[in-house]
């Protein structure tokens, strides 16, 4: 099976909201756009990651208001990226070892281009897997 760089599997569609935006805003966002992460931004900073699990986990579990909880209060702030030109056995690696479904991939002066996560990698690397089967299919909502 061939590495590919992770440029080639990754979403090069990135939503960025700032910290300020409500939890349900974020996730109106997500479902207009059929993704599950959105990065958060504090200015022109990157602050963090928030997933549609961190809304649930976070934010509805610990019965917070989502339309007043905003999306910095529940936000991953430990960032884990990755180089573009690297390969995807190393961002599996890389994922693995960090315990994240999801990096964020940078070019070469470190500006964020793209995301990549354990779907993008189970399509392109064992697209028959229960997985690969999975992420290919068009939402249920």
């Amino acid at each position: 099976m061939k590495d590919h760089a992770v440029s080639e599997v990754m979403t090069k569609e990135v939503v960025y909201l700032p910290a300020e935006t409500t939890i349900n805003e974020a996730a109106q966002a997500m479902r207009e756009r059929d993704i599950g992460d959105v990065v958060v931004t504090e200015g022109p900073t990157l602050a963090g990651v928030v997933t549609d699990r961190d809304i649930v986990v976070r934010a509805v579990a610990e019965s917070r208001d989502p339309a007043s909880t905003r999306i910095g209060e529940i936000a991953s702030r430990d960032l884990v990226m990755i180089d573009q030109q690297a390969s995807t056995g190393q961002a599996a690696d890389l994922m693995r070892e960090r315990g994240v479904r999801r990096l964020l991939v940078c070019d070469s002066d470190r500006q964020l281009v793209g995301i990549v996560t354990l779907g993008d990698l189970a399509e392109r690397l064992d697209p028959h897997s229960a997985l690969g089967d999975i992420s290919r299919q068009a939402p249920n909502n």
